[in-house]
């Protein structure tokens, strides 16, 4: 009886502290949420107060010498800034916010006639996009819909991809990147009676799939087609990353990122097996650090010395939050944990940077182009963006 009585009591006192533990871990990571969420309010309005000083220009980077770098509307990082204060106003309802974000954005609106490159819809999905969600408004659609026009004149049905870029060594460029701009054209596809923009995304997904990712669905960063040749791969590469074989670490996240919301578009089946094997590949990757920063490249020769890049790991984080609502309850749920980590980390002093620190960028130690030595060890507007998306959708997501 003695040994029976001990026995429930052990239990009890089990079940209380596990109770206890995961308590204490939900309110962790609210703490976590409200940390990021409040700090990127404090850093965003200053950001915003400086650039009201610069008309026309968007926040970029810091320099080697320490001064704010900016970039013109046409450049890709452009819509980062105003996506992250439409965040913003969305936790916050602070009117300031709103109007903050609603200036800014109209200092991209001119990308709705570019037609240079493949980021059409980095620039606006991210300022429009996020602004028609929270504030709809017919203009905001207007320019969705002729950005998305000016997207797909990049596409050549004999490739069956939107070409990336008009420069460098390759004859038709496809970059993994380019999966996240086929976001503006699913949503221009369920908001206009032009079934070409989902028959683009859909022919670009599929393209990128069979011929972007490895064995270990790992992905090369660059793939050149040859459009006189039946759109027949050219060559396989890299421009990002350490080597042509090598697993750049942000080209996996926009791979990860982008057959997720590919399955939350379509719901083909597809889509969604390919954003698990890419996460597999991630998650149970050997050189993915306990903190679940990646290094720059899952490949770089001095690890564990290699730099780490938060742009990288705040994209993945984001996209695994939305992939574990998807996937199997045992991946979703190893997913969601995964995200946990990284944002625990993301907030975390090495990370976030401190009121009026890092020119006003939020997250500090990303990386943008290694191979240039351009960008290195620095704030970039993508991971705040990216690290503030992921904390909205987890703070969403658990009701916090």
């Amino acid at each position: 009886m003695k040994s029976n009585f001990r026995l429930a009591f052990c239990f009890s006192i089990l079940v209380l502290f596990l109770l206890s533990f995961s308590a204490s871990a939900a309110v962790s990571m609210k703490s976590v949420i409200d940390i990021g969420l409040k700090r990127a309010i404090i850093q965003y309005t200053a950001m915003a107060n400086v650039m009201d000083t610069i008309p026309g220009k968007l926040p970029k980077t810091i320099l080697p010498n320490g001064t704010l770098q900016v970039s013109k509307p046409t450049w890709w990082t452009s819509g980062f800034m105003p996506g992250v204060l439409w965040y913003l106003y969305d936790y916050s309802g602070d009117k300031q916010l709103l109007i903050q974000a609603q200036n800014f954005t109209d200092r991209v609106e001119c990308v709705k006639d570019y037609t240079g490159d493949h980021d059409i819809g980095f620039m606006l999905y991210c300022s429009f996009g996020n602004g028609n969600k929270f504030k709809p408004s017919q203009h905001y659609k207007d320019v969705l819909l002729k950005g998305s026009e000016s997207l797909i004149s990049r596409y050549k049905e004999s490739v069956g991809c939107i070409q990336s870029w008009d420069f460098g060594p390759w004859k038709y460029p496809v970059i993994i990147d380019n999966m996240m701009n086929l976001e503006l054209l699913f949503w221009a596809s369920k908001h206009s009676d032009n079934p070409q923009f989902a028959k683009v995304a859909n022919s670009h997904a599929l393209k990128t799939m069979q011929n972007h990712f490895r064995p270990d669905f790992s992905s090369y960063h660059v793939v050149s087609y040859d459009p006189a040749n039946g759109g027949k791969v050219e060559r396989k590469s890299t421009a990002q990353g350490y080597s042509d074989s090598s697993a750049w670490a942000r080209g996996q996240a926009w791979g990860l990122y982008g057959y997720t919301f590919c399955y939350r578009e379509t719901k083909n089946p597809v889509y969604l097996q390919q954003a698990i094997n890419i996460a597999e590949f991630i998650v149970n990757h050997p050189r993915l650090p306990k903190d679940k920063i990646p290094y720059w490249d899952f490949d770089a020769p001095n690890i564990p010395y290699a730099l780490r890049d938060a742009s990288a790991a705040a994209i993945m984080a984001s996209a695994f939050i939305e992939l574990s609502q998807y996937a199997p309850k045992s991946k979703g749920e190893k997913y969601l944990s995964v995200a946990e980590t990284q944002l625990r980390t993301l907030t975390s002093d090495e990370y976030l940077a401190q009121p009026g620190t890092n020119q006003n960028f939020l997250l500090m130690h990303s990386l943008g182009h290694m191979p240039e030595k351009k960008e290195i060890d620095v704030p970039l507007t993508y991971a705040d963006y990216y690290y503030v998306e992921a904390l909205m959708r987890y703070r969403n997501l658990k009701k916090l």
